[in-house]
């Protein structure tokens, strides 16, 4: 059976990954609509997709009145709003990241979901990456977790967007872009627990957008493994915001070290989660989401009966913004929850607000 599925947002994630994806999977899903407020962008992206005329819509609500039967959500501004009205109209929601900016916000969208019904997956493609999952396995037949580092070393993304044809235009109405960087503002004060955004350093507030839109994908990744930590025990900012290191405490004295940082020149991507126990490691090393192609892979280290040392290493080329979509689909048809819904990401955005908060403390 093929899911009838709208894109809301034709922007750079849904032209580099979700719309090839779903011509590809073509026997499994059925582009039903398209939705962007750039009109110039819409007539280009539906064209290239064969998407009728009658199904391209600068309104959102349209697109949700039509016989879609779900949506994938990934606007360049909220993505909140769009998803709860999807909910309300009855259509399952894939919402890319970051969920939201505050936790009423999510808490919101799973009301809205848990209300009609429908499935809230949450965009988090790196959980679905086999090499994650295969790591997963390993940590959890560890006898001992002693440390935990993170490392998220990120370069420009148009540097990685030069590889593919991505379509621009300036024309959304008039306003539209000084509404969300208010919006923008307001939930972000709300976030931080202040009354208005200038109180807070202009540092802070870029780390919150960095953490919330990039570094979200390695706090959900952590979560996948170790749940929620139980608190932030410290948070460093430097370089005006666009260096963060912050250490959390987990369950059996377990701490991660986590660290982003902007090297915007170099066309090099780092993204590692590394699991330390006495006698084994488990590393693993992500590919930018801005690819095809690109392995991940795993490194295990371990000890033989005999205390002798060995390192092997695996990898794997599947593309996970296929295999979560995939999933997405599996659980529309089949009533059930995906691996990261929307309950569970209510404590991510909880945690991007309480790391910042432990440095403004």
């Amino acid at each position: 059976m093929k899911l009838k599925i709208g894109v809301l947002g034709c922007g750079a994630i849904a032209q580099v990954q979700h719309l090839p994806h779903l011509r590809e999977l073509d026997g499994q899903f059925e582009i039903a609509g398209l939705c962007d407020l750039s009109q110039r962008l819409l007539d280009v992206v539906g064209d290239e997709y064969h998407v009728p005329s009658a199904r391209r819509f600068t309104d959102y609500g349209q697109m949700l009145a039509s016989d879609v039967q779900a949506v994938i959500v990934c606007p360049s501004a909220d993505h909140a709003a769009p998803s709860i009205a999807a909910a309300k109209a009855g259509k399952h929601v894939f919402v890319e990241k970051p969920m939201c900016t505050t936790v009423s916000q999510a808490e919101e969208m799973v009301a809205a979901a848990d209300a009609a019904r429908v499935v809230l997956q949450v965009g988090y493609m790196k959980r679905h990456e086999p090499a994650y999952r295969y790591a997963a396995a390993r940590v959890a037949e560890m006898r001992d977790r002693r440390f935990v580092q993170v490392n998220h070393l990120h370069c420009e993304n148009a540097l990685h967007l030069r590889e593919f044809k991505v379509h621009r235009f300036g024309d959304p109405p008039e306003g539209v872009r000084e509404a969300a960087a208010a919006d923008r503002r307001r939930w972000v004060a709300e976030a931080l627990g202040v009354a208005n955004i200038d109180d807070v350093p202009p540092m802070a507030v870029r780390a919150f957008q960095t953490m919330l839109g990039s570094f979200i994908h390695d706090i959900g990744n952590l979560a996948g493994l170790f749940g929620p930590p139980r608190r932030v025990v410290s948070t460093e900012l430097w370089a005006e915001g666009r260096g963060i290191t912050t250490v959390l405490e987990y369950d059996g004295e377990l701490r991660a070290v986590c660290s982003w940082v902007d090297l915007p020149d170099l066309p090099t991507f780092t993204e590692s989660l590394e699991v330390y126990g006495s006698r084994d490691r488990v590393l693993v090393n992500f590919p930018t989401g801005f690819s095809r192609g690109l392995p991940s892979r795993v490194v295990l280290h371990g000890m033989d009966e005999g205390g002798n040392a060995w390192a092997r290493q695996h990898e794997w080329h599947d593309n996970p913004f296929k295999l979560e979509i995939l999933h997405f689909r599996d659980c529309v048809l089949e009533g059930r929850q995906p691996d990261t819904p929307g309950r569970d990401v209510v404590h991510d955005i909880r945690l991007v607000a309480e790391i910042v908060k432990a440095w403004l403390r």
